[in-house]
């Protein structure tokens, strides 16, 4: 696998030569000073590349090692989501990106289908028995925003009784100061997602997507694809769809990327190793009827990009980040699968052999505990997660359990 690491730009704390120093050899970024649906600007895009892959603090500027294998994300326009008259305009431009990502030579872009909210949590930092933070997702806690701080019309008939109640008691135990936390921590944005909202704009967002069921919201992504993929094949970009985080209905609203089944509806609707998916083993792990490794065996010549990590379920729908290693993902037999569609790919002379990957979602250890860092970014958990993974791949390749 291509090993690669998600960076935030030049204010990330981590930084580029970090990044070498851990053993990864591709970049995972995007340019988010882009207003979301505007065009990427060619000239922009082949600067960052430059910034990644050169040093251009000596003279004359040297390689530094690292290569922009992936762009996460552009994001999708929530006109295009929800089937506006607008969304040509905006399916325009983000033509005008792709084409511009291909001409500078980047081979892979991830996007994400979630309406509103990107991925979601509710504590960035769940305190484990080793004293390590972890980011969490508790249904109770979830439910209690929706009901108590949010005040969702309608939100009860989504949640059952003894739900209810859980949530009431965890509402009226919190702080003024847990409250707001807990609020920013679910709508004011968190790395790579979209845009932040105030209660007031995210209620207002909500309302845009009262009637918008599952099937028409399904459909607005069938048109999606229709327009972009063609684009993708021309400009030799290959798309990358990111699953639900979490992978159930959140809000009430619409979740079309969350099982099985979803994915390969998706990878139907144009039959193209440019219209691909991100495999996400954390995200698509929350759910318990997700057979990862079966999904990569049989949905593999569409994989173009790997989010390796791991989550511990709860019973009540609750999870955790795990250690990579660790919890509910069986992560020897997704590496297995991976590294066997690896092979056929190479047999078949793909250019895309080699799948990248990237630890995601690391715990905060060591020294990070002192530091500022992004949640489930932070320098020294990621790097352990990546040295873990490393690790797995090559006893597994030198077990000649693949042929």
């Amino acid at each position: 696998m291509e090993q690669t690491w998600r960076w935030y730009g030049p204010s990330d704390p981590v930084t580029l030569t970090d990044i070498r120093q851990a053993g990864a050899t591709g970049i995972v970024t995007a340019l988010h000073e882009v207003p979301i649906g505007e065009v990427w600007p060619e000239e922009a895009i082949a600067e960052r590349k430059r910034l990644i892959e050169f040093d251009e603090s000596v003279q004359p500027p040297v390689r530094r090692g690292l290569t922009w294998s992936v762009i996460e994300s552009i994001p999708v326009h929530e006109d295009i989501k929800q089937g506006k008259a607008t969304r040509d305009k905006w399916i325009e431009k983000y033509k005008e990106s792709i084409r511009n990502v291909g001409k500078v030579g980047i081979p892979v872009v991830t996007y994400n289908w979630m309406p509103v909210v990107d991925w979601t949590r509710t504590n960035l930092e769940l305190e484990l028995s080793d004293g390590a933070r972890a980011l969490e997702f508790n249904m109770s806690d979830f439910i209690a925003f929706d009901l108590f701080i949010l005040r969702r019309e309608g939100a009860e008939a989504g949640y059952s009784k003894a739900q209810i109640e859980m949530a009431k008691q965890k509402f009226e135990a919190m702080s003024s100061e847990k409250q707001y936390i807990l609020q920013k921590n679910i709508i004011a944005g968190l790395p790579g997602g979209q845009e932040g909202y105030s209660i007031e704009d995210f209620r207002a967002r909500l309302a845009e997507y009262k009637l918008i069921d599952s099937n028409a919201y399904r459909e607005n992504l069938t048109y999606f694809l229709k327009q972009i993929v063609p684009v993708a094949i021309e400009a030799g970009v290959r798309l990358a769809i990111h699953p639900d985080d979490p992978p159930t209905p959140l809000f009430g609203l619409p979740r079309v990327v969350s099982t099985e089944n979803d994915l390969h509806y998706i990878v139907n609707i144009m039959d193209s190793i440019y219209n691909g998916l991100c495999i996400c083993t954390g995200s698509l792990g929350v759910r318990a009827d997700n057979d990862i490794p079966g999904i990569i065996a049989r949905l593999g010549n569409k994989v173009n990009f790997l989010h390796l990590r791991s989550t511990q379920r709860n019973i009540d729908g609750s999870f955790h980040e795990a250690s990579h290693l660790r919890g509910d993902v069986d992560m020897y037999s997704v590496i297995v699968a991976v590294l066997k569609e690896q092979r056929k790919r190479n047999a078949m002379n793909r250019h895309d052999d080699r799948i990248p990957m990237r630890a995601d979602h690391g715990h905060t250890i060591l020294d990070d505990l002192k530091k500022k860092t992004n949640p489930g970014y932070s320098a020294i958990g990621l790097l352990k997660g990546q040295a873990e993974l490393r690790g797995l791949e090559l006893g597994i390749e030198r077990s000649g359990l693949i042929v």
